[in-house]
């Protein structure tokens, strides 16, 4: 859509609103950072899920006409916005992840991880076992990775490991609402304390991982996310370290481990300088992701324990 709408007191249309928005947006101090990082994309979502209206919609949909309900609505979630620094889509108590909708809210962080693009590129060209039949998404909260993976390799079984109960209450309303609660299981654990002796070809995860300095200072957005599935100890690795230590128990000989860490991976690679660890490069941004495979991670198995204590 172009930006060509006049400003406007009073809009009727869906193009006045997105200019509405998108001003009024800019004019504030909200942080973009939990699917959109622009006001004008920002204004897009919320004025498209009023008008309700497909998020693809193109330039044909900007004379079409907001009545007044729909625009009582959009008033409050724009004061919301920015007097609360409500993440917008815990407003809308939707977000999208990997071309799919997931229902959203407090009860786990808003998906966002580059993690997304792996799935839809079929975790290539790092994984070089057989079509996966067996997944886990360690770490995850309200099931967006897994569940992903899960539509997008149908002949795949995953599960969905957690240990925050409200999160996992939310994963599995996402797999009933995505169709998918035959192919997923869901599992309240410490890591991989609660499995049994199963091997994967792949094990992902998005664990918390921010550092005990970078979450003091994190934008007013993030502190209505849960504070533990951000923060993870002084450096951010607490629970890296041990799923680390752990993985290889769980992966089958072609399997591969795919973990994110964000802007914690220099800190990772300062404590482990012996491990090749394999830094995907992202086409859609994103970085502090990594893999090692199931042999790589037994070659390192005596460093992961020394470190783990």
């Amino acid at each position: 859509m172009s930006r060509s709408e006049p400003s406007i007191e009073r809009p009727q249309t869906v193009g006045q609103a997105l200019q509405y928005c998108s001003e009024a947006l800019e004019n504030s101090d909200v942080f973009f950072g939990h699917g959109t990082d622009n006001a004008w994309d920002e204004a897009m979502q919320m004025v498209l899920a009023i008008a309700e209206l497909p998020l693809d919609s193109g330039e044909g949909v900007l004379p079409h006409p907001l009545d007044d309900k729909a625009m009582v609505r959009l008033r409050e979630l724009l004061h919301r916005r920015i007097t609360e620094h409500l993440p917008l889509p815990y407003l809308l108590g939707r977000a999208w992840f990997a071309g799919l909708e997931f229902r959203c809210d407090q009860r786990a962080l808003i998906p966002r991880s580059p993690i997304a693009e792996l799935i839809l590129n079929g975790f290539q060209p790092w994984y070089s076992g057989a079509g996966p039949s067996r997944i886990l998404d360690l770490c995850c909260g309200g099931g967006c990775i897994g569940l992903a993976a899960a539509h997008y390799f149908p002949d795949a079984h995953v599960d969905l490991l957690d240990i925050d109960s409200a999160a996992l209450d939310l994963a599995r309303e996402n797999a009933q609402f995505l169709g998918l609660e035959d192919r997923v299981t869901i599992i309240e654990s410490d890591l991989f304390e609660a499995l049994a002796a199963v091997r994967y070809d792949l094990i992902l995860s998005n664990p918390p991982y921010v550092d005990a300095a970078d979450l003091a200072a994190m934008p007013a957005e993030f502190f209505h996310e849960p504070e533990r599935a951000l923060g993870c100890g002084a450096d951010g690795l607490d629970l890296t370290r041990r799923i680390l230590s752990s993985a290889g128990a769980f992966l089958r000989d072609s399997g591969l481990l795919i973990v994110e860490v964000g802007n914690s991976w220099t800190t990772l690679e300062d404590a482990y300088p012996q491990v090749p660890f394999t830094w995907v490069e992202f086409e859609h941004g994103g970085e502090g992701v990594f893999t090692l495979t199931a042999q790589e991670l037994q070659e390192f198995s005596t460093s992961w324990r020394e470190l783990s204590l």
